[in-house]
């Protein structure tokens, strides 16, 4: 499994990376907002030195057709890189861009998916990611495990290369429903791993352990132990 960070807030990226083991870094205009105006290039390309080549960098574009999504995904491979995968939504013009990029050798992330024909579609156009709104399909009565379950097995049936990035999350059980449904990868805010690894529960753990120990060892440290 792989886990992504949905942000682009540059110390995030830094602070978080050193910590939980990502494989690379997501984005869309809504991410966008929350950091208010950026260098928009600039950004990505600081974001880009932050994670290194090995990781994977996804970049949306806004247009609604597609020539214009074609034209915004060779200004971002352009300007940023020519490793970006270019996130598209899973639109009837999406699905036409994406099919023309696939054939120029583009990295494609297909998104906003929230039914299953959408991204069988986005499948058989040769998308490298696809990213069904795990949440926001059950905001709307759309069951995501059976979703992302008839995404697993057409990927297998077909022999296709192509990986399920689940998003959209409120909450970790929900990630964790994600990856048990079979997605390969998950993209979420670090943010969101962070309050979880802060929990009160694992917080006493930690600190029972330490009574512990000091009930045998006293105020004595494994390193003081060398010493002796």
């Amino acid at each position: 499994m792989e886990f992504l960070f949905d942000t682009v807030n540059l110390k995030n990226i830094e602070t978080y990376g050193e910590i939980y083991p990502y494989t690379g870094v997501t984005s869309n205009p809504s991410i966008i907002k929350a950091e208010g105006e950026i260098d928009f290039f600039a950004h990505f390309k600081e974001i880009r030195r932050i994670i290194g080549r090995e990781r994977s960098l996804h970049i949306q574009t806004l247009a609604t057709d597609c020539n214009g999504i074609l034209r915004e995904a060779e200004a971002i491979l352009s300007n940023v890189d020519e490793d970006v995968y270019i996130k598209i939504p899973t639109t009837e013009a999406g699905l036409a861009a994406m099919q023309i990029l696939k054939r120029q050798g583009v990295r494609i992330t297909a998104t906003a998916i929230y039914s299953i024909i959408q991204g069988f579609m986005a499948i058989n156009a040769g998308a490298d990611f696809i990213a069904p709104y795990y949440n926001r399909m059950e905001n709307v009565d759309i069951d995501p495990d059976n979703t992302i379950s008839a995404y697993v097995k057409a990927i297998e049936t077909s022999s296709s290369p192509t990986k399920i990035v689940a998003a959209s999350f409120k909450n970790i059980a929900q990630v964790n429903k994600a990856i048990i449904a079979g997605a390969h990868t998950v993209t979420l805010q670090p943010a969101l791993l962070h309050d979880v690894f802060g929990m009160a529960a694992i917080r006493k753990a930690v600190d029972d352990f330490a009574v512990d120990w000091e009930s045998v060892f006293g105020d004595v440290s494994i390193l003081d132990l060398t010493n002796g």
